[in-house]
Protein backbone atom coordinates (compact mmCIF):
# COMPACT_ATOMS: atom_id res chain seq x y z
CA UNK A 1 0.00 0.00 0.00
CA UNK A 2 1.33 3.45 -0.59
CA UNK A 3 1.82 6.04 1.63
CA UNK A 4 0.62 9.53 1.81
CA UNK A 5 3.85 11.17 1.48
CA UNK A 6 2.94 14.18 -1.26
CA UNK A 7 5.97 16.28 -1.27
CA UNK A 8 8.86 15.56 -2.84
CA UNK A 9 11.17 16.29 -0.08
CA UNK A 10 9.61 13.71 2.20
CA UNK A 11 10.72 11.11 -0.13
CA UNK A 12 13.90 12.66 0.24
CA UNK A 13 13.77 12.28 4.03
CA UNK A 14 12.52 9.21 3.83
CA UNK A 15 14.26 6.88 1.26
CA UNK A 16 16.65 8.93 -0.47
CA UNK A 17 19.14 10.01 2.34
CA UNK A 18 18.80 6.90 4.06
CA UNK A 19 19.77 5.15 0.35
CA UNK A 20 23.10 7.64 -0.09
CA UNK A 21 23.79 7.32 3.25
CA UNK A 22 23.99 3.11 2.92
CA UNK A 23 26.06 3.79 -0.26
CA UNK A 24 28.39 6.03 1.57
CA UNK A 25 28.63 3.80 4.08
CA UNK A 26 29.66 0.87 2.12
CA UNK A 27 32.08 2.93 -0.13
CA UNK A 28 33.65 4.02 2.96
CA UNK A 29 34.12 0.27 4.45
CA UNK A 30 35.22 -0.62 1.21
CA UNK A 31 38.35 1.74 1.23
CA UNK A 32 39.30 0.02 4.97
CA UNK A 33 37.54 2.81 6.92
CA UNK A 34 36.38 2.16 10.55
CA UNK A 35 32.79 1.67 11.20
CA UNK A 36 33.64 4.41 13.71
CA UNK A 37 35.57 6.56 11.03
CA UNK A 38 32.69 6.30 8.99
CA UNK A 39 29.69 7.52 11.25
CA UNK A 40 32.47 10.31 12.31
CA UNK A 41 32.16 11.33 8.53
CA UNK A 42 29.04 10.92 8.39
CA UNK A 43 28.02 12.59 10.99
CA UNK A 44 25.79 9.63 12.22
CA UNK A 45 25.76 7.38 15.53
CA UNK A 46 28.24 4.64 15.30
CA UNK A 47 24.89 1.45 15.26
CA UNK A 48 23.52 3.62 12.58
CA UNK A 49 26.50 2.73 10.26
CA UNK A 50 26.19 -0.55 11.55
CA UNK A 51 22.50 -0.68 10.06
CA UNK A 52 23.69 0.52 6.81
CA UNK A 53 26.55 -2.03 6.45
CA UNK A 54 24.14 -5.03 7.56
CA UNK A 55 21.46 -4.07 5.48
CA UNK A 56 18.85 -3.32 7.40
CA UNK A 57 18.16 0.72 7.17
CA UNK A 58 18.58 2.41 3.64
CA UNK A 59 18.35 -0.33 1.02
CA UNK A 60 14.44 -0.13 -0.19
CA UNK A 61 16.29 1.93 -3.22
CA UNK A 62 18.63 0.44 -5.60
CA UNK A 63 20.27 3.43 -7.63
CA UNK A 64 21.04 3.04 -11.64
CA UNK A 65 25.22 2.50 -11.98
CA UNK A 66 25.29 6.32 -13.22
CA UNK A 67 24.22 7.31 -9.76
CA UNK A 68 26.38 4.77 -7.77
CA UNK A 69 29.37 5.73 -9.65
CA UNK A 70 28.66 9.13 -8.50
CA UNK A 71 28.29 8.48 -4.88
CA UNK A 72 31.49 6.65 -4.65
CA UNK A 73 33.10 9.83 -6.08
CA UNK A 74 31.49 11.62 -3.98
CA UNK A 75 32.20 9.56 -0.81
CA UNK A 76 35.85 10.09 -1.87
CA UNK A 77 35.27 14.10 -1.34
CA UNK A 78 34.17 13.85 2.23
CA UNK A 79 36.32 15.75 4.32
CA UNK A 80 34.48 17.77 7.07
CA UNK A 81 30.83 18.60 7.38
CA UNK A 82 30.46 20.74 4.56
CA UNK A 83 31.91 18.38 1.85
CA UNK A 84 28.92 16.36 3.19
CA UNK A 85 26.37 18.72 2.45
CA UNK A 86 27.75 19.42 -0.55
CA UNK A 87 27.94 16.56 -2.27
CA UNK A 88 24.82 14.91 -0.55
CA UNK A 89 22.78 18.03 -2.17
CA UNK A 90 25.13 17.15 -5.21
CA UNK A 91 23.71 13.68 -5.50
CA UNK A 92 20.12 14.71 -4.62
CA UNK A 93 19.84 17.21 -7.71
CA UNK A 94 21.48 14.62 -9.63
CA UNK A 95 18.26 12.11 -8.59
CA UNK A 96 16.34 15.04 -9.56
CA UNK A 97 17.61 15.60 -12.35
CA UNK A 98 17.63 11.74 -13.66
CA UNK A 99 14.25 11.56 -12.44
CA UNK A 100 14.91 9.00 -10.12
CA UNK A 101 13.26 11.07 -7.52
CA UNK A 102 9.96 11.22 -9.47
CA UNK A 103 10.61 7.11 -9.64
CA UNK A 104 10.76 6.86 -6.02
CA UNK A 105 8.13 9.11 -5.09
CA UNK A 106 5.91 7.29 -7.93
CA UNK A 107 6.97 3.70 -6.29
CA UNK A 108 6.35 4.67 -2.39
CA UNK A 109 3.75 8.20 -2.34
CA UNK A 110 0.49 8.08 -4.03
CA UNK A 111 1.28 10.09 -6.44
CA UNK A 112 -1.12 11.32 -9.64
CA UNK A 113 -0.27 9.32 -12.92
CA UNK A 114 0.27 13.01 -14.69
CA UNK A 115 2.38 14.46 -11.98
CA UNK A 116 6.00 15.42 -13.43
CA UNK A 117 9.27 17.14 -12.87
CA UNK A 118 8.51 19.83 -15.13
CA UNK A 119 5.20 20.68 -14.05
CA UNK A 120 5.90 20.46 -10.34
CA UNK A 121 9.27 22.09 -10.37
CA UNK A 122 11.32 19.09 -8.36
CA UNK A 123 14.41 19.59 -10.60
Amino acid sequence: MKSELVQPQEIEVYYLLPAIRSYFAHTLKEQGMSQKDIAAKLHIQTSTVSQYLHEKRGKQITFPDEIVKEIKASAGKLNDKMDLVRETQHILALLRKTKVLCQVHKQFGNVPDQCNIETMKCA
